[in-house]
């Protein structure tokens, strides 16, 4: 069982950054595939980011802005955003998938990112 906690959102302007964290519990923290989703009013869930043994892969909207990491050491996932745009405005979410195992099993409850322009 993995608990995910995330930490950073707010209200920025167009063009600035943020950093958004997830705190995971667990002691076999490194052996999940990390990634993060966002949800926007009235439209569904979609993946924004992903990180594992292989190294990050991104959305195309979010390429070359935005950034995944991990500290394995810490049990802590980043997702740095960088030339925020109005349309990034949603609800983040941090999952969690065990090694083999297709489908991402464990959610935060989200942070709101808010981008005006």
């Amino acid at each position: 069982q993995v608990q995910l906690v995330e930490s950073g959102g707010g209200l920025v302007q167009a063009g600035d950054s943020l950093r958004l964290s997830c705190a995971a519990s667990g002691r076999t923290f490194s052996s999940y595939a990390m990634g993060w989703f966002r949800q926007a009013p009235g439209k569904v869930r979609e993946f924004v980011a992903a990180i594992n043994w292989n190294g990050g892969n991104y959305a195309d909207s979010v390429k070359g802005r935005f950034t995944i990491s991990r500290d394995n050491a810490k049990n802590m996932v980043y997702l740095q955003m960088n030339s925020l745009k109005p349309e990034d405005t949603a609800v983040y979410y941090c999952t969690a998938r065990r090694l083999g195992v297709k489908e991402y099993e464990y959610w935060g409850q989200g942070t709101q990112v808010t981008v005006s322009s």
